[in-house]
C-alpha cells in the first residue's frame, strides 16, 4: 500500500552540512574569542548601566556582499577609534531577512542572490564573515530567525536580537533563554512594547526545546535562562515612532514596574525612521537631547547604515551597484560618521 499522506508539498530535499563540520572547516581563532566575549561583557555592563559609554549598532539592513560589508566594517571601525571614550561600536551583522510575503531571505537562504538557495554555501559565509570581523576586533550583531541556524555561528556573535515579527513567537522566547551572548527584543510591529517585555520575562527563565546538537543530532535542550534580554524600541505600524521622550519615559517605567532594569536600545530606523535612512538624523538628534537633559534610560542606538545611500532592487543578482543596499535604505557611510560623533558628544556632556 503506498503511503500518500507523507510529505505531500515536498518537492526536494538536500543535505545540510552539521555545525561541527562546519566549526571544523572555520574554526575559532583565540584572537576571535576574545573579541566576542569582551564584546558580550562590554554590551552587558554597559545596558546594565555599569559602564557609561553608548551601545552603536551599526551596519547594512542584511548582509548580501560580505567584501563590502568588511569595507564598512573597516571604515566603521575607524570612525569609532576616536570616540571610544564614549561609544562602543557593534558591527550589524544579520543573514536572514524576515519577509511580510515573500522577497529574498538572506545571505543564509540565498547566497548567490538567484533563488538557488545554497544554504550549505550560505552558512559558510555567514561564519566566514563573522571571523573575519572578530579578527578586526569588532565585535558583531546579528538577528536570530531560524531556530536551528545560531548552532552554526553563534559562538561568534555578542549581541543577538529576536526581530519584531518573532517576538511573539514561543520558539524563539525559548531560543533567546539559551543564547550565550545579551539578546534584544524589538517591540512588535504594531509598536505594542509589553510583547516585548513580555519576552524578556520568559527568556530569563529555564526552558526544554527541541534544536540540533553541534554534532546535527536532533535534540531536546535545556536552557538556564538568559538574565541579559533588553528592550528596542523601533517604531510601529500603529504607534508610529516611539523614540520620543515620552515614549522613552513610558517604556522605561513600563520595564521598572516589570521588575526589569530600566535600560533600552532605540533603532533609528524602521518605524522609526519611516523606513527613510535619512531622518535617523531626527531620531539620532531626539536621542542626544534626552541624555543631555538627563534621560539616563537610552543606554543605545541601531543604525541602518552601508558604503552608499539608499537601496536598490536586487533582480537577478547581477549589476549590482557596490556598497548599496538589496533590503532597506540605509544612510551612508559618510553621513553617518557625524551621528557617530554628535552621539558621542551627547554621552560625554551627560556624564560630566
Amino acid at each position: 500500500m503506498s503511503n500518500n499522506t507523507d510529505d505531500v508539498r515536498i518537492g526536494s530535499a538536500r543535505p545540510l552540512i552539521t555545525p561541527w563540520v562546519l566549526a571544523d572547516e572555520l574554526p575559532i581563532s583565540e584572537r576571535a574569542v576574545a573579541t566576542v566575549d569582551s564584546g558580550r561583557r562590554s554590551i552587558e555592563r554597559i545596558m546594565s548601566a555599569k559602564d557609561p559609554r553608548l551601545l552603536v549598532i551599526a551596519g547594512p539592513c542584511s548582509v548580501h556582499d560580505p567584501e563590502a560589508l568588511l569595507e564598512f566594517a573597516r571604515g566603521f571601525q575607524l570612525a569609532c577609534a576616536e570616540l571610544d571614550d564614549a561609544i562602543y561600536p557593534v558591527l550589524r551583522v544579520y543573514f536572514e531577512k524576515p519577509r511580510t510575503v515573500m522577497g529574498w531571505k538572506g545571505l543564509i537562504n540565498d547566497p548567490d542572490l538567484d533563488g538557488s538557495f545554497h544554504i550549505n554555501r550560505g552558512l559558510h559565509l555567514a561564519r566566514k564573515v563573522l571571523l573575519d570581523v572578530a579578527e578586526m576586533g569588532l565585535a558583531s550583531a546579528s538577528e536570530f530567525l531560524d531556530t536551528t541556524f545560531g548552532q552554526y555561528y553563534a559562538e561568534l556573535v555578542s549581541f543577538g536580537a529576536i526581530g519584531a515579527r518573532t517576538v511573539e513567537s514561543q520558539i524563539h522566547r525559548e531560543l533567546a533563554s539559551g543564547l550565550s551572548m545579551p539578546v534584544g527584543f524589538k517591540n512588535g510591529t504594531n509598536g505594542e512594547i509589553g510583547v516585548a517585555i513580555d519576552a524578556i520575562r520568559s527568556a530569563s527563565h529555564s526552558h526544554w526545546f527541541p534544536s540540533l546538537t553541534k554534532e546535527g543530532t536532533p535534540a531536546i535542550l535545556q536552557s538556564t535562562g538568559n538574565a541579559h534580554g533588553y528592550l528596542i524600541l523601533r517604531g510601529g505600524s500603529q504607534t508610529g515612532p516611539n523614540y520620543g521622550p515620552e515614549a522613552v519615559q513610558a517604556a522605561a517605567v513600563a520595564l521598572a514596574d516589570a521588575q526589569l532594569t530600566p535600560s533600552l536600545i532605540v533603532d533609528c530606523s524602521h518605524g522609526n525612521s519611516a523606513k527613510d535612512p535619512r531622518k535617523q538624523a531626527q531620531v539620532v538628534s531626539s536621542l542626544c537631547e534626552q541624555m543631555q537633559t538627563g534621560q539616563r534610560a537610552i543606554r543605545g542606538v541601531m543604525l541602518e547604515s552601508h558604503l552608499l545611500e539608499g537601496n536598490q532592487p536586487l533582480g537577478d543578482g547581477t549589476g549590482l551597484v557596490y556598497g548599496r543596499s538589496v533590503t532597506d535604505a540605509c544612510l551612508s557611510l559618510e553621513d553617518t560618521v557625524p551621528l557617530l560623533q554628535q552621539l558621542a558628544a551627547a554621552v560625554r556632556m551627560q556624564n560630566q
